[in-house]
């Protein structure tokens, strides 16, 4: 493994620093602060100014149509995490792009495609149903087709961004009596349209998502992506990309896993720690001196080290599950001042690793539980055969 430093070429470098520039002048700590605020992780003014400066457009297509190549793009990413740019609604927005262009109608893709560059125009995922759990294939949200409309009902759950975004990708049942995933069908459904009613949810780490609840809404049959009843196939594009299971590039120039965002805010926030613990109190001494808190410190290093370098769906599990375990022993260290929040005087480690504590059991159900990652793990990666979730059968009593 190499571990030089990368030498830029001068127009490499040119579009780093013109990269910095741009994000430096746009992502103020103003828009940090108010980001905080609304837990939106979007903000409007950021992400229309990246559609005016053509970087939305550069991200969505193919270096050979004038997009951003792998190395760009890599460098690209790394600065928008560096800034901690509010980057949620175009994550969802960039996933539901790829199947408009693929299986939305030339009308559809000409009414949407162009906003999105502009950033006027922003993309959710209606996936999961209040009593759906992980399984989305479990659909209960119906579509009935009238004509050359449908007519859709139902609830979804945890459609992040629905209030800032003009279109959800939803996917409905249109037949009851087949079979799972074969009754499925999925459309591009305009936010604004009657019978939509979009409630917002704070979670416990601060950020808002919705339910949406849909009563009589009628959608033309051009918004439907696909062919009627298989949506699964629709879906398998989108839903892999946000389950992290795609194949990795040969260049490397890529997250090692889907988490890794998430996994550097956690190693930013470690780094913290580790420096008040080593740092001298009033009387010279160190938590570190302390060799209890050495190796508590130490074990949650390593730990943090081995999740962030697993790969594909290992390192979903890991980031997440690493999280969860050493956020509260971190803040132990730290004493009763880390349970204070970020922006609060006094607060130990300016609020991190509390965050990443509430940031955690978050982080263990994006795109699926660790329990459905760990059975994925183990059918598709180490061949084991289908989890069995029926209950055990009760011995039949014999007579004496």
């Amino acid at each position: 493994m190499d571990f030089s430093r990368v030498e830029l070429s001068s127009e490499d470098q040119e579009f780093l620093d013109g990269a910095r520039e741009f994000l430096t002048t746009h992502v103020t700590d103003e828009v940090r602060r108010r980001d905080r605020e609304t837990g939106d992780n979007f903000d409007e003014g950021v992400h229309l100014a990246l559609g005016a400066a053509g970087w939305l457009s550069a991200e969505l297509a193919d270096e050979s149509d004038g997009g951003l190549g792998r190395l760009r793009r890599r460098l690209w990413d790394l600065e928008k995490r560096r800034v901690h740019i509010p980057w949620v609604t175009w994550g969802t927005t960039a996933i539901v792009a790829t199947s408009v262009r693929s299986h939305g109608s030339a009308e559809l893709q000409a009414e949407v495609l162009p906003g999105l560059e502009r950033g006027e125009i922003r993309l959710c995922l209606g996936y999961t149903e209040p009593e759906g759990g992980s399984d989305v294939a479990m659909c209960k949200t119906r579509a009935v087709r009238d004509g050359d409309q449908w007519v859709i009902n139902g609830s979804k759950m945890f459609t992040t961004g629905a209030h800032n975004c003009q279109y959800v990708f939803l996917i409905t049942n249109t037949d009851p009596e087949a079979r799972k995933h074969k009754s499925l069908t999925m459309f591009l459904v305009p936010l604004d349209s009657p019978g939509i009613e979009i409630q917002g949810i704070k979670t416990v780490d601060g950020d808002r998502t919705n339910i949406v609840y849909y009563s009589d809404v009628r959608v033309d049959d051009r918004y439907r992506l696909g062919a009627v009843n298989e949506g699964w196939s629709v879906l398998m594009g989108p839903l892999s990309t946000e389950h992290g299971v795609v194949d990795a590039e040969a260049d490397g120039l890529q997250d090692v896993s889907i988490l890794v965002h998430q996994g550097t805010m956690m190693a930013t926030s470690v780094d913290r720690v580790t420096a008040i613990a080593a740092k001298p109190g009033p009387g010279g001494q160190r938590l570190l001196d302390d060799r209890s808190v050495a190796l508590r410190l130490g074990r949650s290093i390593a730990r943090m080290e081995a999740a962030l370098s697993a790969p594909h769906m290992f390192g979903r599990v890991a980031i997440a599950q690493t999280m969860r375990d050493i956020s509260p022993d971190l803040m132990d260290i730290l004493g009763p001042a880390a349970a204070l929040p970020i922006d609060t005087e006094g607060a130990a480690d300016d609020g991190g690793m509390e965050y990443i504590f509430r940031w955690a059991p978050l982080c263990g159900i994006y795109g699926g539980t660790l329990e459905v990652f760990r059975n994925m793990i183990a059918q598709h990666v180490l061949g084991l055969g289908r989890p069995t979730y029926a209950p055990l059968a009760t011995p039949k009593a014999t007579a004496s």
